[in-house]
């Protein structure tokens, strides 16, 4: 019940998530009034399109390994809202959750009390979380910035490393309409003197990234350069990997994670820990940097939450994940019918998601997820059968009787084999059906 009064006392909160507050005023007041948390441990901080949570939970897999204990903070999160904090590996219970919520109110009232806009949802989630890190204490935070970058609440700290995931259009027009603009915004996070890990960019991006890194003095590392993946094959249960590091090489990685994206996401995630811990001096143990990715796991994520037949459960939210997506479906998986099951949100580009993912799949379960904002069943039927075709789109009210429909329809098709049911669109729906599916 104490966290149900958290979680409630959380959402009620104003903007909701997905509205950008341009403004470092309150989340700097609330750091000032608790004696500047964020600054007991440095920081390795991420941006980027896609890829951020991943990449954040690699990084903390690698140091832990390294005997480091890492804090770790993401979003949004797939089941509960204790998930976004974590520390060593482990998110915190509820029980310290609701301890930490209620150390940290005064302050968040204090702070309401002198502006004429109220600490939002992610600024209290984010001052809750440099909270819990101080008291742990940590040894690193590893921070994913939750909107952007420039006025993130995350960007009170000033990251000696900075990780730079590819960039793609999502969030318009909060983050801009061109790839420009949005490399603008998520380029804020790059402060004087740091060191930044650039994944491969388009070249709008680059250009303002590295003019960026230019302007503030900042060392730059970039995905086909200085680090990258040399060689990928695919694996029982994930991919074995090579790859060039900041200061070595490192081969037989096992990584128990799909798709050529999470290959590249672990050479980021390794390069920033190499910069981290060495900044380049020398290469790290290769039997630690194994074990840490070993370890990695990313619910959520082209992740098998059943078999017979095969579901897979991801968090897809934008065109550029859903590439990613599917790139990863025919990579790591030899599926001959395929039945999507998609539900999306309204500020979302579902018409360009459901044009990259129809040639991976047989047919679509269009639905509603529980969010707030939601996209009506009726508006992404009409979307799907424009792409589909009608034969190929069946529609259900509910989460939970979509999910029932498509297993039907792959279990139709069982006789031939290789049949499966992708779960996607967003990371509202990648998280509620996982907890229908894990229930039954």
């Amino acid at each position: 019940m104490s966290l149900d009064r958290v979680t409630a006392a959380l959402a009620g909160r104003h903007p909701s998530e997905d509205k950008m507050v341009p403004d470092l005023d309150r989340i700097r007041l609330l750091m000032d009034l608790m004696g500047s948390p964020q600054r007991s441990y440095p920081s390795i901080h991420l941006t980027g399109t896609n890829g951020k949570t991943s990449t954040a939970r690699m990084v903390d897999a690698l140091v832990r390994g390294f005997g480091l204990r890492p804090g770790r903070y993401t979003s949004p999160h797939l089941d509960t809202v204790t998930e976004r904090i974590s520390i060593d590996g482990d998110p915190l219970s509820d029980e310290r959750f609701t301890e930490v919520f209620d150390e940290v109110m005064p302050y968040v009232e204090l702070v309401d009390s002198r502006s004429p806009v109220p600490m939002t949802f992610f600024e209290v989630l984010t001052g809750m979380a440099f909270a819990a890190f101080a008291d742990a204490p940590v040894d690193l935070a590893v921070l994913e910035v939750g909107l952007g970058g420039l006025w993130d609440a995350t960007n009170v700290v000033e990251a000696g490393t900075a990780v730079v995931l590819p960039i793609g259009l999502d969030h318009v027009p909060l983050l801009g309409t061109t790839l420009a603009e949005v490399a603008g915004e998520k380029a804020g996070i790059i402060h004087p003197g740091a060191t930044v890990v650039l994944a491969a960019q388009p070249p709008e991006a680059a250009e303002v990234l590295l003019r960026r890194c230019a302007e503030v003095g900042a060392t730059v590392a970039r995905e086909g350069l200085e680090f990258g993946v040399i060689d990928r094959r695919t694996a029982v249960g994930g991919q074995v990997l090579t790859l060039q590091g900041l200061a070595g090489r490192y081969e037989d990685i096992f990584l128990p994670l799909h798709g050529p994206y999470q290959a590249s996401n672990a050479a980021a995630a390794l390069a920033a820990v190499e910069a981290f811990l060495g900044g380049g001096e020398g290469s790290l143990d290769p039997d630690a940097v194994r074990q840490g990715f070993a370890d990695v796991s990313s619910p959520g994520r082209l992740e098998v939450v059943r078999t017979s037949p095969t579901v897979l459960v991801d968090a897809a939210h934008n065109p550029h994940g859903m590439a990613a997506t599917v790139a990863a479906l025919g990579d790591a998986f030899a599926f001959t019918h395929l039945v999507a099951v998609v539900a999306c949100l309204s500020d979302k580009d579902a018409r360009t998601m459901l044009e990259v993912l129809e040639p991976a799949v047989s047919s679509i379960v269009v639905t509603e997820n529980s969010s707030p904002r939601r996209l009506p069943v009726e508006e992404l039927r009409v979307i799907a059968e424009e792409i589909f075709g009608e034969d190929r789109v069946a529609v259900e009210d509910r989460l939970d009787d979509a999910l029932d429909t498509a297993i039907a329809l792959a279990d139709a098709e069982a006789e031939y084999g290789g049949v499966g049911v992708l779960v996607t669109g967003s990371v509202v729906t990648a998280g509620e059906a996982r907890t229908l599916l894990k229930a039954r």
